[in-house]
This record gives structure tokens, sequence and C-alpha cells, in this order.
């Protein structure tokens, strides 16, 4: 483990040396509070995962046995209810492919919007708008049934320090899909 860790700071180093005079300083000064632990954590999964980016950025928590994916989504829904997060879309794409006559195990995709927050983190950064809406994936692997959503830890500790009352706001959202996955994996209410 001393190892991983030391060669990961040499590669830090290096890298930070190599890039002091592009301008790299500059960008990390900008940075939120825990930048550099959320980068590890999503280094070390991006590893693990042996150069997936998709599975080294999403947060992903397994559904308990017995959780029906009907539980699941309504579990889901009460969070973004409840936390005034609106449902701006569902898409059942497993179902989609089956009236194809596709087989699919199943893969729902559901989308999340809270509109002041969503225009407030636009007028900060247009490019952010690539994140919207906020989406939480069901996907059934061999195994059972699974959700996903980004982490945003990504967007909030990696981005551009924000002006309080969005980095406060963000940090709700942020929450609230954390608490989605929560509960939706136990079909809880």
């Amino acid at each position: 483990m001393k190892i991983k860790n030391l060669f990961k700071a040499a590669i830090l180093a290096v890298s930070v040396t190599a890039l002091s005079g592009c301008g790299t300083m500059n960008a990390i000064s900008n940075l939120n509070d825990g930048a550099g632990e959320t980068f590890m954590q999503i280094w070390d999964k991006w590893v693990e995962a042996e150069g997936d980016i998709a599975e080294a950025t999403m947060w992903e928590v397994k559904v308990e046995e017995g959780v029906e994916l009907e539980d699941v989504i309504d579990a889901i829904n009460n969070v973004g209810i409840n936390r005034n997060i609106k449902n701006v879309g569902e898409l059942p794409l497993s179902e989609e492919l089956k009236a194809r006559g596709v087989e699919s195990g199943v893969v729902h995709v559901m989308s999340f919007c809270n509109p002041d927050t969503a225009r407030k983190m636009i007028d900060f950064s247009p490019a952010m708008g690539g994140f919207l809406p906020c989406r939480v994936n069901i996907i059934e692997k061999e195994d059972g049934l699974y959700i996903y959503t980004m982490n945003m830890d990504m967007a909030i500790k990696m981005g551009r320090k924000m002006p309080p009352e969005l980095y406060e706001a963000t940090m709700q959202v942020r929450n609230t899909m954390w608490e989605m996955l929560d509960k939706g994996s136990k079909g809880e209410f």
C-alpha cells in the first residue's frame, strides 16, 4: 500500500512540475477543498477498472436481495419529491428493447433536476449543462440490480471554487442523489 501511495505521489509531483508552466498551478489553486482526495479516489477506481472512465466516475450501489424494481423506482422518486428535485423523465430502456424483440436485463434510466440550482450552475459554468439533468440508472447484472449515478464530488470538489450559495445548493443536490442510491437500494421510504 505504501509503495502504491508513493508511486501516486511521484506521478503527481512529476505531473505538477512538468505542467506548472502551463497554468496548472493556477488551476489547482482554484479548486475546492477535497479535490486531491477525490482525484485519487477516481484514479484508484480507474486503475482498478483497467481504464474504464465511466466505472471510475460513477457511484454504484447494489440493490438488496428481495427488493423489486418497482420498489427501487418508488423509493428513488420518493426521495426526489421529499428533497424538491423533480423527476423530469424516465426511459425504461429494457422495455423498449423487449418491444423490439431484443432480450435485455433491466436498464431503467431516471432523470432529475432542481431547476433553480441547474440555472445557477449554468450561469457559473455553461459547460456544466452537459451534466444536466442528474441521472439515476438501474441496471441488472448477473448477481442482481445495481443503481448508478455520477460521482458528484467530481464536479463539486474537482471543479472551480463556487460562490457559497451555489456550493450549498449543489451540495444539497449531491446529498439527494446519494440518498436516492441509499434508499433505492433498500426500497426504503
